[in-house]
């Protein structure tokens, strides 16, 4: 983006120089709405398993961990279900696109793209992940709060059967 000037509306350049790219796994926790995030230089399966373990060492022991998950593949390897095997109080889930929990996360990762990387000019990737940890930091203090169910759980498990037997008779999986 170009320089604001007084009257004149925002320009930017016709093209733009990438000085890097990074990778941001983030939790969120539906209690409190507080977000945990890790950012990496790759995507992979190694990466994930240390998001994994950071999400195991900060939550009490005493709670059994559910975690809801898009369909990336860095979530279903060999790696990532041998560690999971010694992890009895975590489960994952992988949900349908559009489940509810999912239009919070995505608002969140919005909330982070229109407030904080969209007008930013960030000339490392070091400087860019300095400002998803601040914005982490930022939203935590001040934004966070509790996902409140609109449906009860009848309803949603009653859905999630409507659609899995639609499926079943359009030959969907």
């Amino acid at each position: 983006m170009l320089q604001l000037k007084p009257g004149q509306i925002e320009r930017r350049t016709h093209d733009y120089k990438r000085n890097g790219t990074t990778s941001l796994y983030a939790a969120f926790d539906i209690l409190t709405g507080e977000v945990m995030g890790r950012v990496t230089k790759r995507h992979r399966a190694k990466e994930f398993l240390d998001f994994l373990r950071q999400i195991e060492r900060s939550t009490p022991k005493e709670l059994d961990l559910h975690i809801i998950l898009d369909n990336s593949s860095t979530h279903k390897t060999a790696e990532v279900q041998k560690w999971l095997a010694g992890q009895p109080r975590i489960t994952l889930h992988f949900t349908p696109t559009s489940a509810s929990w999912l239009n919070a996360v995505e608002s969140w990762f919005s909330q982070l793209e229109r407030r904080s990387i969209y007008r930013g000019v960030f000339s490392s990737v070091t400087a860019l992940r300095k400002e998803i940890h601040r914005f982490i930091d930022a939203h935590n203090a001040t934004s966070a709060k509790p996902f409140k169910w609109t449906k009860s759980a009848a309803a949603i498990i009653e859905s999630v059967q409507r659609a899995k037997a639609s499926a079943n008779i359009t030959g969907k999986n």
